[in-house]
């Protein structure tokens, strides 16, 4: 299990830190996805590689945790209030805000495969070899799901 934690440890960290942006709670939930999977590891039947595996592990793990921090998120009026921008950059903040929304209507418009390629690439910074790796399929097929959802969020924000 020792080999299988040293070889896969990067990819299932890189994968979770796509999804959560938070270095702390990928650390944990990878921790927690070799737990699992050790108290699992004699019900792998191999239909997958290993990666693909852990991956789907702590995919079922973020969604969970995911699921648990939306339903107890809670600001404070403290919080809240330091988030706000000074009067002088409202203007420029919510032009900023307006764009951002945009961008992720357009990304909400591509399909879950290549919405998860183009977040594994840009947000993950992985290789499309990993991603391929990741998904169950090949670099190719990666690298053209990527260029074709850059193509269709460009067209969509000429719209």
């Amino acid at each position: 299990m020792e080999k299988l934690y040293n070889d896969y440890f990067q990819t299932v960290f890189k994968y979770l830190f796509c999804m959560s942006h938070d270095a702390d709670l990928s650390e944990e939930l990878t921790q927690e996805t070799f737990y699992q999977a050790l108290k699992t590891y004699d019900s792998f039947r191999g239909d997958c590689k290993v990666s693909v595996w852990l991956c789907q592990i702590a995919k079922y793990l973020w969604f969970k945790e995911y699921e648990k921090r939306k339903r107890y998120a809670s600001n404070s009026i403290d919080e809240i209030a330091d988030s706000l921008p000074a009067k002088e950059n409202i203007e420029q903040t919510v032009l900023a805000s307006e764009s951002k929304v945009a961008l992720y209507r357009r990304f909400q418009s591509l399909d879950e495969k290549t919405r998860e390629v183009v977040y594994l690439r840009l947000t993950g910074e992985l290789s499309f070899r990993e991603i391929g790796e990741i998904l169950n399929r090949n670099e190719t097929w990666a690298r053209v799901t990527f260029y074709r959802g850059k193509q269709k969020l460009a067209e969509a924000g000429q719209e």
